[in-house]
């Protein structure tokens, strides 16, 4: 059964991989009548078989071998470990290292059985979770009969890193609801989701769990609460746990300056780029991505120059996140030619990031013809592009450039993203969308809106 699953991996593969695939069969076949695993030979007169796939499984990922892998599958059916939770679970991350995702669910729908040991379903869940594949990763979990604080933590964490927040903190609440201590690495992901939700509630509940279990503070966690209130609003307290934790970390300094620079506190961000310097803590190239960021919300042009050059004094080279905001603070400044040269001079190809910030620098400055030269360049547009170059066009009384753009948006089935926002009263998110009408209180809440249009009128 499970050679026919492993030549039904090699058929259905995707393109990426197809190449690969049609070798893994011709390994398989050639393996089948061979005791040897190419290209990593290991003598069973030396050790074990089971040994031999495991080491053949670990060099395997370490060196990204499709062919390698897909040679030692074979070989596990071959001598009868088709099935072994552990090898399985291995290879599973090894076609995960080979970026094989369909390798993987193919291979996954071929177990019939899903009784993993601990360790092994473990490893699948981190596995699956790294690739994106969230159901597969909840039904492993929902059928382990026995979970450590890794099997939480590869949930929670996985539901993190794909963007699913309320996900995790759900997870994390049954976790505690069924008396399963979490760790630090459980609440360095709670805390990182928190931040992305931005709840103040959730924020002091999270903290106030992690003082009552009695958690020590290292860097990781340090970063990542000072973060989290930073997103949550609350800069003052960001600013007390940053200095009531031990800052010999760099992350530590940059969460702190990313904070300050994202509330608007650039001479803030600058004196703690100093202190950290005095305390002969080495910046990185986070940290000045966060010095420019600070300037360039704040239109500190000279200072901004300033750091930038200063990163070659620290043996950084500057990146795509340095020239970008670089673009943004020139173009904020209204200096869209020095934008542009900003552009022009770097040794690499600008990515579609520092286009839009070029973009929206244009929009701000209301140059018409560099917006186009910022369209151009960007090769999948979003709605908020075509909006960004219409707005352009309206404010230089270009109006029917403008009508050719909507017709454009029309003609290609982009539809303009509605605005979002949301509010933190009681423990619960109210969110909203421009023009939303699906608030229960919505009459009470646009009847304060009017009120508070009105006052601003008369201010």
């Amino acid at each position: 059964m499970m050679r026919i699953a492993v030549k039904r991996l090699a058929s259905s593969s995707s393109s990426s991989c197809r190449r690969n695939n049609t070798a893994m069969g011709k390994v398989i076949a050639s393996n089948s009548n061979s005791t040897t695993i190419s290209p990593f030979h290991i003598s069973d007169s030396v050790i074990s078989d089971h040994q031999a796939l495991v080491h053949n499984l670990e060099t395997c990922k370490l060196s990204s071998n499709l062919r390698a892998a897909t040679g030692t599958h074979g070989r596990m059916i071959k001598i009868g470990y088709g099935m072994h939770q552990t090898l399985i679970s291995s290879l599973i991350s090894v076609y995960v290292s080979c970026g094989c995702s369909n390798l993987v669910s193919q291979l996954l729908k071929e177990i019939h059985c899903w009784d993993f040991d601990l360790i092994s379903a473990n490893v699948i869940i981190a596995a699956v979770m790294k690739m994106g594949e969230i159901d597969i990763a909840k039904k492993v979990f929902d059928d382990m009969p026995i979970r450590d604080v890794v099997s939480w933590n590869s949930m929670i964490g996985g539901f993190v890193k794909n963007g699913r927040f309320e996900e995790a903190l759900r997870i994390f609440k049954k976790m505690l609801s069924l008396n399963n201590e979490p760790d630090a690495f459980t609440f360095a992901s709670v805390i990182k989701g928190c931040a992305q939700l931005g709840g103040r509630d959730r924020a002091e509940w999270i903290h106030g769990l992690l003082i009552e279990k009695q958690i020590a503070i290292n860097y990781i966690l340090g970063s990542a609460l000072i973060d989290m209130y930073s997103k949550c609003g609350r800069i003052e307290t960001a600013k007390e746990i940053f200095e009531t934790i031990q800052r010999n970390d760099v992350s530590v300094w940059n969460a702190m300056i990313k904070g300050l620079a994202v509330h608007g506190l650039a001479l803030d961000a600058i004196a703690l780029f100093s202190r950290m310097v005095l305390e002969k803590v080495s910046p990185d190239r986070i940290t000045f991505v966060g010095i420019l960021t600070a300037c360039s919300h704040c239109g500190l042009i000279e200072l901004g120059c300033k750091y930038f050059d200063l990163m070659s004094s620290y043996a950084i080279q500057p990146q795509l996140a340095h020239y970008g905001a670089m673009v943004d603070l020139l173009g904020r400044a209204g200096c869209i030619d020095e934008a542009y040269a900003i552009v022009q001079e770097m040794p690499m190809e600008p990515d579609v990031v520092i286009w839009r910030a070029f973009l929206s620098a244009c929009r701000t400055q209301k140059n018409s013809v560099m917006g186009e030269v910022a369209i151009n360049k960007i090769e999948t547009l979003k709605s908020e592009d075509y909006v960004l170059l219409s707005n352009i066009y309206c404010s230089a009384n270009k109006w029917d450039s403008a009508e050719r753009v909507r017709d454009t948006m029309k003609k290609n089935g982009v539809r303009k993203n509605s605005g979002k926002s949301w509010i933190e009263m009681a423990g619960v998110i109210h969110r909203f969308k421009a023009g939303d009408q699906s608030h229960l209180e919505r009459e009470a809440i646009y009847k304060v809106l009017e009120g508070l249009i009105r006052m601003t009128k008369m201010e």
